[in-house]
């Protein structure tokens, strides 16, 4: 799926400090002297995240946004509280049944006893 600038990408964009800056590793001339790759600070958590996947400083860019994006709603999610629960009576006799299964297989198992 291509992402699209969206409004709330644009106005993110406006909170954020975006630097441009060559990039390093296999590309060639375009990529040795062109400021494609792109980081982006949000200023009021201090997240950063850089885009060097594209060749272009526009999709760069976008793509670091939208890093920027999803850290900020990961942060907002709040995990449910558990609550701690009894167990059922039903589930306490399912287990005492399973204990008295395994013991009497693990008696098979024993030596036989001479009288």
């Amino acid at each position: 799926m291509a992402l699209r600038w969206t409004k709330e990408l644009l106005d993110l964009g406006k909170a954020c400090e975006v630097t441009p800056y060559k990039s390093s590793g296999p590309g060639g001339q375009k990529k040795n002297k062109t400021e494609s790759s792109v980081r982006v600070v949000h200023p009021p958590t201090g997240l950063t995240r850089i885009a060097t996947e594209s060749r272009s400083q526009s999709a760069n860019r976008l793509h670091a946004l939208e890093r920027i994006r999803e850290a900020l709603e990961a942060r907002r999610h709040k995990p449910k509280p558990r609550r701690a629960t009894k167990p059922t009576a039903a589930s306490r006799a399912e287990r005492l049944d399973e204990k008295v299964r395994r013991s009497r297989l693990k008696c098979t198992r024993r030596r036989p006893v001479d009288d």
